[in-house]
């Protein structure tokens, strides 16, 4: 993996980091396949049951796509990585994802943490989609928004491209934590490990449903009965009832 994103392993936690901070973090297409290479090879690998982002430094988490690269004509050379990150900023890496917002995120940066599914923000940090004071708007995601904070609040962030700061983002539920800059990775770590010790099978049925119930609610019915006949009759679950009657921690197998 490049040093521009560092990969580090936490017992069943795959911790990524940016690690760009002279260009503030800014995604270019290295980054960009490293990490969808990164959820793919995390939904492979069933050791690993949580994934953590964040960035390097306390100025920007991430500041989006570099420009300049883009402008020079560059391109990402694993189409199958790119589609992996493409489905997760959607929401839809089937691992669950953390994001460690050591800093602030606008623009693409806080469409990278929309991909997430628990969000962990500095207490210094601010957030903002900022695209239509250039004449643009939130071309990777930022627009649907309003599935994670009131439609009222989401239109505001997008319409004046103001940011918010962290006490505001927890207040409408855009942040699950805010912390200590120095306490970000941590604190997203203990959240990762928690979510990590539940059974592999579960979270991934949590996941899809959640979004699903969001996307395409007609569709929601079905595969809730599609999983729960799966999920309900499978060895994790088994294991998971004899692990409360015999009072010890249960072995999960993703089975």
């Amino acid at each position: 993996m490049s040093e521009d994103l560092v990969v580090e392993r936490h017992g069943n936690v795959l911790l990524l980091r940016l690690n760009r901070p002279e260009k503030r973090n800014a995604l270019n297409f290295v980054i960009m396949d490293g990490l969808g290479r990164s959820i793919l090879d995390a939904e492979s690998d069933p050791d690993i049951r949580a994934v953590v982002i964040t960035g390097t430094g306390d100025r920007t988490f991430c500041a989006g796509m570099d420009l300049a690269e883009f402008a020079q004509g560059g391109a990402s050379s694993d189409a199958e990585a790119a589609e992996a990150l493409a489905r997760f900023v959607a929401g839809g890496a089937t691992v669950p994802v953390i994001g460690a917002a050591n800093a602030s995120a606008l623009g693409g940066g806080l469409e990278i943490l929309l991909g997430c599914d628990v969000i962990v923000a500095s207490s210094a940090a601010k957030f903002g989609l900022p695209e239509v004071k250039r004449g643009l708007f939130p071309g990777g995601g930022g627009t649907a928004i309003g599935r994670r904070i009131p439609l009222g609040a989401a239109l505001e962030l997008l319409l004046t491209g103001d940011p918010i700061d962290a006490a505001r983002a927890y207040a409408l539920g855009l942040v699950n934590i805010v912390a200590e800059p120095e306490q970000v990775v941590a604190a997203a770590l203990d959240v990762a490990e928690r979510i990590a010790a539940n059974a592999p099978l579960a979270l991934a049925a949590c996941k899809e449903l959640a979004l699903l119930a969001t996307s395409d609610a007609a569709a929601f019915p079905e595969r809730l009965v599609e999983l729960r006949t799966a999920v309900f009759a499978s060895d994790d679950a088994k294991e998971g009832a004899a692990a409360f009657v015999e009072k010890r921690t249960p072995v999960w197998r993703g089975t």
